[in-house]
């Protein structure tokens, strides 16, 4: 059926009562606006309120998916992981097996006076400091003055890291005391708390 643009001119005169004899066209174009205002008010009235709901809906589907994501690799690598455990948990334990208990602690005085004198250092100094607890041990700090040359000292440290236990060296501060040097350093032992110690006896038995 052939659109007349003509037939459009007639709308003013229109009876509303007699909308089934209107022309094709005016009803073509009342039926458009009509859709057109249906689209505008369904947005402003149905949908635009919706929006905030649909970004946040949007924005919560994207972080599901990355923690599906995650949770799928950890899943695709789990007997990797578990592996991995195993052995981080093996090291640990060998780690605090290198550390001494409570009743350990005194002989490693001994350890490391004969490490000195055999480096060829005098002792002016060796005392324990308060114990310093953390999460899964405690650190052990010990003052200590000594005498000797530059080489008795480097020898000292080195011997002091192949002890059995685990003791490290720190603030070293060298001075000259007439015709020697005075190594005034802090060294640290580690023990295992009192928590792991008794897990440790409950072992044992």
């Amino acid at each position: 059926m052939k659109f007349d643009v003509n037939k459009l001119k007639e709308i003013n005169d229109l009876d509303f009562e007699q909308v089934a004899t209107w022309p094709f066209e005016v009803k073509s174009l009342v039926a458009m606006f009509v859709v057109i205002i249906s689209l505008v008010g369904g947005y402003y009235f149905l949908v635009k309120d919706k929006l905030p709901i649909l970004e946040v809906a949007q924005d919560k589907e994207l972080k599901l998916k990355q923690v599906y994501q995650g949770k799928y690799r950890i899943a695709v690598n789990l007997e990797a992981y578990e592996e991995q455990l195993e052995r981080l948990q093996s090291d640990f334990s060998s780690m605090l097996k290198s550390l001494p208990t409570s009743n350990e602690t005194p002989g490693l005085l001994d350890d490391i006076t004969l490490v000195g004198t055999s480096a060829g250092l005098t002792f002016r100094l060796l005392n324990w400091q308060r114990e310093i607890p953390k999460e899964f041990y405690s650190e052990l700090p010990i003052e200590m003055e000594v005498f000797g040359g530059y080489h008795n000292f480097g020898q000292f440290a080195s011997e002091i890291a192949g002890l059995p236990r685990i003791v490290t060296v720190h603030d070293f501060e060298v001075t000259q005391e007439g015709n020697t040097l005075k190594l005034k350093v802090q060294a640290k032992t580690y023990r295992t708390s009192n928590e792991q110690d008794a897990k440790s006896k409950g072992q044992a038995q």
